[in-house]
Order: C-alpha cells, then structure tokens, then sequence
C-alpha cells in the first residue's frame, strides 16, 4: 500500500456514520497507511468528509482528523465541518450548506496543492524529529 502513497499529493477520506462513529473499514485503512513502515502520505495535505443520518457526524469527522493531526499533516477545513446529511440514495445532494462545505473544502485543497507545488517541486516544512516524553517516571 505505501508505494501507491508515494505519488499522491493529498488524501481526502470520506465515511458515512454510523453510530456516532465513522465506517469501521475507513479507519482501519486510516491507521494503516499511516502506522505501515514507509508510508509516504506525512506531511501531505489532507481532509475528512463524513455523511450522516442525524447526529454523530461531529464525532465521527473530529476521530478522523486526528491521524492527519498526529501524522503533521495540513487538515484542509471549509466554512464549516466537512458534514453533509442524508440517509437515502441522492438525498446528501439536497443538503445545500452540505454541497457548499464540499465545494469550498474542494476548492481550499486545489489552493493549497498549488501553493506546495507552486516551484514545481513540493515545498514541504523541515520537521524536528518527534521526541516522545512519558509522564510515569
């Protein structure tokens, strides 16, 4: 999985949610692109989109954006939560603020890959290696 991570420029994960939590299968693909030995997508520009019923979709969008946080990873945001409501087939479409968020999420992400790639080449920031501390000494 990690060599088809080397060439993408941005990751954008969408779930549907269920029970206050997102699809069970995107998390796991979430943990291992990121926790596999030599995956690529740390530092690359990243979002989180869920659909949702009723409630729970905060909870769902916040558990994944925090692998992209941990990950130092830009978290591409919109004009509101990356949320749009529906249950059945097509029903998310008539969520007009919900459309909005999206094609505003859309349009920060375009406008930030050509800021990172404005030279040709990826302009990443130099990270300091993390350094860990346990509190139980």
């Amino acid at each position: 999985m990690s060599e088809k991570l080397d060439d993408v420029d941005a990751l954008i994960v969408g779930s549907p949610v269920y029970y206050g939590q997102p699809n069970g299968s995107v998390l796991s693909l979430i943990q291992r692109m990121f926790f596999s030995a030599g995956a690529k997508v740390v530092n690359k520009p990243a979002a989180a989109i869920c659909v949702c019923r009723r409630g729970g979709a905060t909870v769902a969008y916040q558990t994944m954006n925090m692998p992209f946080e941990m990950m130092n990873m830009p978290v591409v945001t919109s004009q509101y939560w990356n949320i749009v409501y529906g249950r059945e087939e097509g029903q998310a479409a008539l969520d007009t603020e919900g459309m909005q968020t999206m094609r505003t999420m859309a349009n920060n992400m375009a406008w930030l890959l050509k800021k990172i790639h404005a030279n040709g080449t990826p302009d990443y920031p130099e990270r300091e290696q993390w350094q860990p501390m346990h509190f139980i000494r």
